[in-house]
């Protein structure tokens, strides 16, 4: 079993700037892909943005340029730094890893006033 801890989510104004961190620990001999999802109410869950082991990066058109995805491999982390928010990024933050099949976190929220 793989577990995932999130963490970083919060109240933040509009063009600000949160970081959300997911840790991931249990039965990992190598993670592949990593990534974030969001859920915004009564909306269906999106990608965000992925990571592959060897850094590779995709973002969804609505976040480009402002979020930025990182991974530590050696720390089974992967990170989502996100500058610039806008209202319509309050969401509910879950992370996924790829083991043998994919991993998701317990979410975190975040929201951005106007």
């Amino acid at each position: 079993q793989v577990q995932l801890v999130e963490s970083g989510g919060g109240l933040v104004q509009a063009g600000g700037s949160l970081r959300l961190s997911c840790a991931a620990s249990g039965s990992i001999f190598s993670i592949n892909t990593m990534g974030w999802y969001r859920q915004a109410p009564g909306k269906q869950r999106e990608l965000v943005t992925v990571i592959t082991r060897g850094g590779s990066t995709n973002y969804a058109d609505s976040v480009k340029g402002r979020f930025t995805i990182s991974r530590d491999n050696a720390k089974n982390t992967v990170y989502l730094q996100m500058n610039s928010l806008k209202p319509e990024d309050t969401a509910v933050y879950y992370c996924y890893v790829t083991v043998t099949r994919p991993y998701w976190g317990q979410g975190t929220q975040v929201t951005v006033s106007s």
